[in-house]
């Protein structure tokens, strides 16, 4: 199958299973959103070495916020639920509570799987906080330097996908990188997802394991141009630069479409190929055939 001169391979993204949650945070302006976005979701690309797998799911307007104010909807991936009860209120506490006039609300309201947000943080009022039930939800106003930081008393989480994923085969750099924001871009339109990796997008693709003792995972030489006269490869000819895009949702739905709208933005002009990582059912039950995806068939 080719797509505006790209070859999507005949192959499948290899996904597991993790646990989400969803925060609505708002906050004064623009200016202060971006910051406490940027902050809570740091150090969130992978569950290899982060606590968590965290981005932006969509910017929100006043009118979609609970408070009237600019807000933003993020969506935190762990791999338990015990994990996102440690998770939530940590980065919460740290990087929200201290962030000037930010506030939390809970994204997944339907959800009967809860885990501590303000339950937990509500302590640091050292008895002077105060509580307040609206519309049988349990809100807490903690005293602050500059006002109050108000959070809900809990979040709701369900159970999620991490992993899905496109791998861009180009030319050149400058084509694959091109190809990559294209893609990522469109991502960013598809609901219940997120692009957890700098930009949305992974230089260092890896693969299971490693010949070191006491590493999980480690390069994925089979798609390293600089290694293509040392091992056995998997790049096609022509090929000098590959991106990754991995791709987190709530649902399979969602990871596919998520995926049909990456390659079609991708593909193009200096993109040899579009394939994905998969490690023959090593790392997870889900697997999303790119041919099938496209032809509506999976």
């Amino acid at each position: 199958m080719h797509l505006r001169g790209t070859l999507i391979e005949d192959t499948y993204a290899e996904a597991f299973r993790m646990w989400a949650a969803r925060l609505i945070v708002t906050a004064c302006n623009e200016k202060w959103l971006r910051t406490a976005a940027q902050v809570v979701i740091g150090y969130g690309s992978s569950v290899i070495g982060c606590d968590a797998e965290a981005g932006v799911e969509q910017w929100l307007s006043p009118r979609e916020t609970p408070d009237a104010r600019p807000g933003v909807s993020l969506l935190f991936f762990c791999l338990s639920h015990d994990a996102l009860m440690k998770v939530i209120p940590k980065r919460v506490g740290q990087c929200l509570m201290t962030c000037p006039t930010a506030a939390v609300f809970d994204g997944m309201a339907g959800s009967t799987d809860r885990v501590p947000l303000g339950k937990h943080l509500r302590f640091f009022g050292d008895g002077r906080q105060k509580s307040k039930w609206i519309a049988d939800k349990r809100y807490w106003r903690i005293p602050i330097m500059d006002g109050e930081f108000v959070c809900e008393e809990t979040c709701g989480v369900m159970k999620a996908i991490a992993g899905g994923n496109l791998q861009i085969e180009a030319a050149d750099q400058k084509s694959c990188l091109e190809a990559a924001e294209r893609a990522v871009q469109a991502i960013a339109e598809v609901p219940d997802v997120i692009t957890p990796f700098p930009g949305g997008v992974v230089s260092s693709g890896s693969k299971v394991g490693s010949r070191y003792r006491g590493l999980t995972v480690s390069a994925n030489e089979q798609f390293s141009p600089v290694l293509r006269s040392r091992v056995n490869h998997q790049l096609h000819d022509g090929v000098n630069s590959v991106l990754e895009i991995v791709i987190d949702g709530l649902t399979e739905a969602s990871i596919r479409q998520a995926m049909k709208t990456g390659i079609e933005a991708a593909a193009g002009p200096g993109v040899i190929a579009i394939s994905a990582g998969n490690y023959g059912g090593k790392l997870g039950k889900f697997h999303f055939p790119l041919r099938a995806i496209m032809e509506g068939k999976a």
